[in-house]
């Protein structure tokens, strides 16, 4: 047997066509499509069954088929053993250990390596001992906020309502980012299970998976996954006879960044125009609908099987400080090495761009590196000492996030980056507020202006005073977090801007 990938960046870089091309060379070979193990630079990664275990070949190219790489012999593309690469050899999969390795829609596959043992044991509890368990395992938003998810269903678990729901924010639109995606094309049944956990939990019969319209491949292996749930029993009016019950619909997103916004979500989910919402009420209590709602994203529903199979102190004893557990890491932009990294919090930012991304992609120096999306401030070298933990980045006005690092080497224009971050928040800016709609647009004919040495000082204030109302007063984290990228920029490469001196 043989294994292809099938996910969206394997089929990107060729891996249908290598598909074809064993077929036309050994037809009787079977071929099983499982998902990318996340080490991007090699793909399409093949592996090929033998009696001494898995050879992997990659990257590989049409060309690189031939009948010695079909039978596991020596090749030039050949890599032995993928688990002892020292890009996986290093890292702590919780969430993605089956990825790569498993038919993402092949139940028997995922129960195999301990799918729906998590569901099992919830099944046997109480709501609120499902409740604790979350609450005692540490695990945290993976979002800008970092919120306490075992809090949050709390929150809607004591909710006073006959009507609730489980939404799961899959619109990822962080630029640098994609280990959502990789869990809903290689391994959908996890967050299948995560998100009746969370039902079982707050006593929901409803989940909704809000995707991401540009997800087509994941969105329609998440159907196809949901199918096979309702006909082997695992959702539906009496899940595996047990009398509890869990719905589960996927709806596409509305191809806007400020849908990734819990409430602004929530209001597209109704069919609205998608609007942040004022707070409070908390979704918790007031969401979709007018219900109590639990919101979490991909990542956090689908490190609950672990929890609940494993028990909370087996994914505590993991992390570093307050941030328990793994983060997936995905790392992108000017690198060499390209791809998904699960490990502990409290590795450093040198570790990650270095050990495992290799350096930059060009082989210049690292000028700068964006962590969490478009809206987190840029690092320079100097900082990269950090450990990837939200406290850490946080004491330094910087942002953790969901894990995307985006690297830049030194021909770099960090000016054009301040003004990107402007014109990204103007493009992408729901309107509702004024400091967000109006002061990014400002915000780009400031910076416009100090890049073209017009009264640079007397501008540089205005930028600043236009940062300060943008954070202050903007109603989320669109318009509030904008000024981040914008003065880190401006701090830490001044000359970029024009200016003489590194402003304080």
């Amino acid at each position: 047997m043989i294994h292809v990938p099938c996910d969206t960046t394997a089929i990107s870089l060729g891996a249908n066509d290598i598909v074809q091309r064993i077929r036309a060379l050994a037809p009787d070979m079977p071929i099983k499509r499982n998902g990318t193990r996340g080490l991007f630079w090699l793909e399409p990664l093949i592996e090929v069954q033998t009696e001494h275990g898995l050879v992997a070949y990659g990257p590989c190219e049409v060309e690189d088929i031939t009948p010695q790489l079909l039978a596991g012999g020596d090749h030039p593309k050949r890599l032995g053993d993928i688990e002892q690469h020292p890009y996986l050899a290093q890292q702590n999969r919780l969430t993605f250990a089956r990825i790569g390795k498993i038919d993402p829609l092949n139940l028997d596959d995922y129960c195999a390596m301990d799918g729906f043992q998590g569901l099992t044991a919830a099944l046997e509890m109480t709501p609120q001992d499902i409740v604790d368990e979350v609450k005692n395992s540490g695990l945290r938003g993976r979002g800008g906020a970092a919120f306490p998810t075992g809090i949050k269903w709390q929150t809607v678990l004591d909710a006073d309502s006959e009507q609730k729901y489980i939404v799961c924010n899959a619109d990822e639109g962080d630029s640098g980012t994609f280990a959502d995606r990789l869990v809903m094309e290689c391994d959908p049944y996890q967050l299948i299970e995560g998100m009746i956990i969370a039902g079982l939990a707050v006593g929901a019969r409803q989940g909704y998976i809000y995707l991401r319209r540009e997800y087509p491949l994941a969105d329609r292996i998440l159907r196809g996954a949901i199918e096979n749930c309702y006909s082997q029993g695992w959702l539906g009016d009496d899940i595996q006879q047990s009398g509890r019950a869990f719905d589960l619909e996927v709806r596409l997103g509305a191809d806007a960044y400020i849908c990734g916004e819990e409430t602004s979500l929530l209001e597209s989910l109704e069919g609205k125009r998608g609007l942040v919402r004022s707070k409070p009420p908390l979704p918790a209590l007031k969401g979709l609908f007018g219900q109590p709602t639990v919101v979490n994203n991909v990542l956090s529903l689908s490190a609950v099987p672990f929890i609940l199979a494993q028990g909370a102190q087996a994914y505590a004893d993991c992390g570093f400080g307050r941030s328990r557990g793994t983060l997936p890491i995905q790392l992108a932009g000017n690198i060499a090495q390209g791809g998904l990294i699960e490990i502990d919090f409290g590795i450093s930012l040198q570790r990650v761009l270095n050990e495992f991304g290799g350096g930059t992609a060009s082989g210049q120096p690292f000028k700068a590196v964006q962590v969490g999306g478009p809206l987190g401030a840029y690092l320079a070298p100097d900082e990269f000492h950090l450990p990837m933990d939200y406290e850490a980045f946080s004491a330094e006005s910087a942002v953790l996030g969901h894990g995307g690092v985006v690297a830049f080497d030194e021909s770099v224009n960090m000016a054009e980056q301040a003004r990107f971050s402007m014109e990204f928040c103007a493009a992408e800016s729901c309107g509702k507020c004024t400091p967000c709609r109006i002061g990014s647009t400002r915000g780009v004919e400031v910076i416009d202006r100090i890049k073209a040495g017009d009264q640079p000082q007397a501008n540089l204030e205005l930028l600043n005073d236009l940062c300060d109302t943008m954070e202050m007063g903007s109603l989320c984290a669109m318009g509030g977090m904008t000024p981040f990228p914008v003065r880190s920029a401006v701090k830490k490469f001044a000359a970029d801007f024009g200016l003489e001196e590194t402003p304080t």
